[in-house]
């Protein structure tokens, strides 16, 4: 099962950033290039335990659908969302939040498997877990703008 797993480090607090991380409003935010809307459950807001949210996106030019639930939460250091109905055969993405020198680590585990059998693995190996990656790493560089420069506050002050 392919892995990803991303370290980012954000000078704001350990909530700030797990907040933003599961903030609904954020995510479409990050995801514009792919228009990415919430079209059923938590549509709005942070999202929190046995939550599930279903993402209506464009990717690789076909609009695609995806419902994912919050599984675990332990607020402010871990929370895991995985996939209910969606593309991939499965998935499970770990947020991790720590503090270290003064900053908040966030550390992003994905797991998943791609349907189709073999010809899964071969997408993954020439494009999948390539695309992923540039998807879950941009999305992280939204949180930490958002985090850093104070414009988290028009997220989660509403």
């Amino acid at each position: 099962m392919p892995r990803i797993e991303l370290r980012t480090e954000i000078k704001a607090t350990i909530e700030t950033v797990f907040d933003l991380s599961r903030s609904i409003d954020l995510h479409k935010i990050s995801t514009e290039q792919t228009n990415e809307e919430a079209i059923a459950g938590k549509t709005s807001g942070l999202i929190g335990l046995n939550e599930s949210v279903t993402w209506r996106a464009k990717h690789f030019g076909i609009y695609q659908n995806l419902t994912s639930r919050i599984t675990e939460f332990e607020r402010p250091n871990y929370f895991a969302d995985e996939m209910e109905q969606g593309a991939f055969q499965e998935f499970k993405h770990e947020h991790h939040f720590s503090v270290l020198n003064g900053e908040t680590q966030m550390i992003d585990v994905f797991t998943y498997k791609s349907p189709f059998g073999v010809f899964g693995s071969l997408v993954d190996k020439l494009f999948l877990k390539k695309y992923m990656t540039k998807l879950l790493t941009q999305r992280n560089r939204i949180v930490k703008e958002f985090a850093e420069s104070g414009k988290w506050k028009e997220l989660l002050t509403k």
